[in-house]
């Protein structure tokens, strides 16, 4: 996979040409429902969608109950002087959730801009708790649909490249001025599309968050991380009715669809009922190709770009185990952990999640 591309200017700030970027989270609760009704949701699941919906905008204004976090990280300036970025020591602090606390206004941040980048079969809908949080404490959120995800219609058959299914990305990014930077926080096989851009436009990115995320090793591809997770694997893939052949039963498989049964086990076994409803009736297949690529990372591009890596412990798709393996191998800047989070903590554990994001912001 060559540098096919640079970041030049977009014509849409906040979409990209794929029109799924979502501006505020007041654009969250939208949704485009008329697009639900295209894609073939049979009248009981769009009204268990709308209702699902219903109630994310009513959880906007609200705390959610979570848990203690713990972060793991060195004392990053002395870390940092002494030339290292391997090394990290563990202290615990308590993150008390059910307390409703007074939002924190945060101030000298080298950005204020977050862009949140979703994992396989989700969309910019997943992340409106979180991004209600972060508009709180003085930051500018933004929520991107990827190719064929969420709202954005493409059919996940046709998207053959991880450059393509990252394209809302890319326009996005293309759009900064030429010393703007943003923090990029990527989920799951989201993470896939931030090394990609780390690589492609380091110099647009302050910080990469990976949350329970696909952090590859140059040359390796997205999906070997979850083939270690043999349970995971297996029902993704030796299950055939998972898969779609949109090029014929004769051609290798371009898509991934979810069972609604297997992604509550694997996903969400913390997470709330409520979002586990807007989850089953929103989540969409997932094209194949880009998982499945292998991806060149360099130290002069991708090296240079500041990551973290946010742990959950009680991860069901990508075990614990795992996501240590992956930051003992390619160490970042600095580790979180969440206690009793899921794979998707920002639904699970979202004040939680939203410290730790606001810690990283605040780093230097």
């Amino acid at each position: 996979m060559g540098n096919g591309f640079t970041c030049m200017p977009g014509k849409d700030p906040r979409r990209g040409t794929s029109g799924g970027g979502f501006g505020s989270s007041k654009r969250v609760s939208g949704s485009g429902l008329g697009s639900w009704r295209k894609r073939g949701l049979s009248e009981e699941d769009e009204m268990l969608h709308r209702q699902a919906l219903a109630i994310a905008r009513q959880q906007l204004s609200q705390r959610f109950e979570g848990s203690m976090s713990r972060r793991v990280d060195g004392s990053m300036s002395r870390r940092i002087g002494a030339g290292g970025n391997g090394a990290v020591s563990s202290r615990r602090r308590d993150l008390p959730d059910s307390v409703k606390q007074p939002p924190i206004v945060l101030e000298n941040l080298e950005t204020k801009k977050i862009v949140l980048i979703h994992g396989e079969g989700f969309g910019a809908w997943c992340w409106y708790k979180t991004m209600s949080m972060l508009e709180e404490a003085g930051l500018e959120p933004v929520a991107l649909d990827l190719t064929g995800s969420g709202i954005d219609n493409t059919d996940v058959n046709s998207i053959t490249t991880l450059e393509e299914y990252s394209k809302p990305l890319i326009n996005y990014l293309s759009t900064l001025g030429d010393d703007e930077k943003v923090i990029v926080v990527a989920h799951s096989c989201g993470g896939a599309c931030l090394s990609f851009i780390m690589e492609h436009c380091p110099g647009k990115i302050s910080k990469a968050v990976f949350l329970a995320a696909t952090m590859v090793k140059d040359g390796q591809k997205p999906f070997d991380v979850f083939t270690q997770e043999l349970a995971s694997a297996d029902i993704l893939l030796q299950e055939s009715q998972f898969l779609l052949y949109g090029n014929g039963k004769d051609k290798p498989p371009t898509g991934l669809k979810f069972d609604k049964q297997q992604i509550k086990a694997l996903y969400f076994n913390q997470t709330p009922t409520k979002d586990i409803a807007l989850a089953t009736v929103s989540m969409r297949p997932i094209p194949l190709a880009p998982i499945m690529e292998k991806i060149s990372l360099t130290p002069e591009k991708y090296g240079t770009v500041r990551r973290f890596y946010i742990q959950t412990l009680e991860d069901m798709m990508l075990s614990a185990d795992v996501q240590e393996k992956l930051v003992r191998e390619s160490p970042p800047h600095g580790i979180f952990k969440i206690k009793g989070g899921d794979h998707c903590p920002f639904f699970s554990k979202p004040q939680a999640l939203n410290k730790i994001l606001l810690e990283i912001a605040q780093i230097h």
